[in-house]
């Protein structure tokens, strides 16, 4: 049977993803902020410690991505590529290191779904758009006083809204999802009470990265209390900065930590 995840096949040209590596291409709205201490603790398990310095710091972040594997098919076949995500991220502490862990996000495509939860990232399915930038006519361009807006439902329900008017170019894209990512691989026992047989703390980052000019911007920033979500329990205390960003970033696999 070949493909790297399910459906595996004779022939694995159903699988929902190739192998790595996966490159991918987008533009991204960020916005930092600050929330209780101990709402990011309590979403930080064993033997995870939230991080030394401004523990409480959150990045909410957009993504409007093109992607694909080895061969680049995916591109002229814009309906395996194109595919749009928000993810909630936080710092952490494991063996004197800091960290970045993604603690929600949404995606909106099956194929971003299944590759996400291989990388330890909790995906779930959701509803995301942001302004995307334009040389030309009413979208903004990418330059100071432009304005994007940016949302995030699921389940029938908004969950996130913000609006970022750029400033001017910035030094970084923000502090918070700077670090390599300590994610958790984890899948529960068939048996009702069994040991899980997949649980280990991974590290994962960029094997390769390449970026346009970050931009600052000013930020609002709203989240909304759903029935089966909680990214409102991280409530927005300050917001930090903002920023715009378009990349280019390859995952070629991780290591096991614990």
């Amino acid at each position: 049977m070949k493909g790297f995840l399910y459906p595996r096949t004779a022939t694995g040209r159903a699988s929902l993803v190739p192998a790595p590596p996966w490159h991918y291409s987008g533009d991204l709205i960020t916005v930092e902020y600050r929330t209780d201490p101990a709402r990011v603790a309590e979403l930080l398990p064993a033997p995870l410690l939230p991080a030394p310095d401004d523990p409480g710091a959150v990045a909410l972040i957009w993504a409007d991505w093109q992607s694909c594997g080895t061969t680049g098919e995916e591109l002229l076949d814009p309906v395996r590529a194109q595919y749009k995500e928000c993810f909630a991220v936080v710092r952490c502490s494991f063996e004197g290191r800091t960290y970045s862990r993604c603690v929600y996000i949404w995606v909106d495509k099956d194929f971003a779904l299944a590759r996400g939860l291989h990388q330890g990232y909790p995906k779930k399915l959701g509803s995301i758009h942001q302004t995307r930038p334009h040389p030309y006519g009413p979208a903004p361009r990418i330059e100071a006083g432009a304005r994007f807006g940016a949302t995030l439902a699921a389940a029938d329900r908004r969950l996130a809204e913000a609006v970022i008017t750029l400033t001017g170019p910035s030094e970084s894209n923000g502090f918070v999802n700077a670090h390599p990512m300590a994610h958790h691989r984890w899948m529960p026992s068939i048996e009702p009470g069994g040991q899980a047989p997949l649980d280990e703390l991974i590290e994962s980052g960029a094997a390769a990265f390449e970026a346009g000019t970050a931009w600052a911007a000013e930020a609002t920033l709203a989240l909304f209390e759903s029935p089966t979500e909680e990214l409102a329990r991280l409530e927005v205390h300050e917001i930090i900065g903002a920023y715009h960003r378009q990349v280019g970033v390859t995952w070629n696999g991780g290591r096991v930590l614990s």
